[in-house]
């Protein structure tokens, strides 16, 4: 998806609008305190905003959606929704789940502040804000880093520092998006932690990867067992496969010496090094080959 520029907040850097602290920002708009380029207090109809297409979150607790929508319900919205001017209506910013609580009430109109920001500015505080308020899981987190890296050009020194985490935790969270679908969901679904998750990405094969998943949920094991059961993979693929040893060539006196014994027994002759061996196939013909090295009794 490529992102469009859109005028707003005077060009400023995202730093300098946003600084280290998403939530202190939303307080500050909320209240007057920044001085926002077309911030303005409106009541607008709930169906005329859209959803944020920069929301990371895309798992919502329902349980906590209804209890937040009960107290909406009793209380009404404190605060207010955080909007832009689309083309047709609004576009959210931020305050998905009040948005969602109040279509669960069914309110008709919610508070919003409007505020001009462009895309990029939009889709930060989107992601920032979540991370800040530890509201994602782990893919959601590692799907939101990779998007502020692809789509705003951050490097990871850059992403380290504007969600207030070590470069290795980033590196390492997002490294969960190399796993199969089908276990990033097994995270998703609280069936694994990203703990258990990782050691699985030193597995060979996408196959390997699924079935120790579904092993670890199964047995529900620690993260220390996994670590040792991937362990013992690699320790597998590492021991060296044994060699056999070479056999020896046989010299051509050896060869001709075969020869010359199965033409006059008529049967398979192997000359080792220090032994013949004389293959048989019953006791019939071990007879035959005795009667003629002469070594067959004669019957009295």
């Amino acid at each position: 998806m490529t992102i469009k520029k859109r005028g707003g907040l005077g060009g400023k850097g995202l730093e300098a609008i946003f600084g280290a602290d998403v939530e202190k920002v939303l307080d500050d708009i909320q209240n007057s305190s920044l001085d926002v380029p077309g911030r303005r207090e409106l009541i607008i109809d709930i169906s005329e905003i859209r959803p944020n297409p920069y929301q990371p979150r895309k798992d919502f607790d329902p349980d906590a959606l209804n209890e937040l929508a009960e107290s909406i319900k009793l209380h009404g919205i404190f605060t207010p929704l955080l909007v832009r001017k689309g083309v047709n209506g609004y576009d959210l910013i931020a305050g998905e789940r009040r948005l969602r609580a109040a279509r669960i009430v069914g309110l008709p109109t919610v508070p919003c502040i409007c505020v001009d920001f462009t895309d990029e500015q939009m889709m930060e505080i989107s992601i920032l804000e979540n991370v800040q308020r530890e509201d994602l899981n782990s893919i959601e987190e590692a799907q939101a880093y990779d998007s502020l890296i692809k789509k705003l050009d951050y490097t990871q020194e850059k992403l380290a520092e504007r969600v207030g985490k070590s470069r290795e935790y980033c590196a390492n969270i997002m490294r969960l998006l190399k796993l199969p679908a089908e276990v990033q969901q097994m995270i998703i679904d609280k069936k694994l932690t990203s703990g258990h998750a990782r050691p699985l990405l030193g597995l060979k094969t996408e196959e390997d990867m699924l079935d120790v998943a579904q092993h670890i949920y199964n047995e529900k094991l620690t993260v220390r067992q996994v670590e040792t059961l991937v362990k013992s993979f690699y320790e597998q693929e590492e021991q060296p496969e044994k060699k056999k040893k070479p056999k020896e060539e046989k010299t051509v006196w050896v060869k001709d010496v075969e020869q010359r014994m199965r033409d006059k027994l008529g049967t398979k002759v192997d000359v080792g090094k220090k032994s013949i061996n004389i293959s048989f196939t019953d006791t019939d013909d071990l007879n035959r080959i005795l009667e003629i090295l002469g070594c067959l009794e004669e019957s009295i």
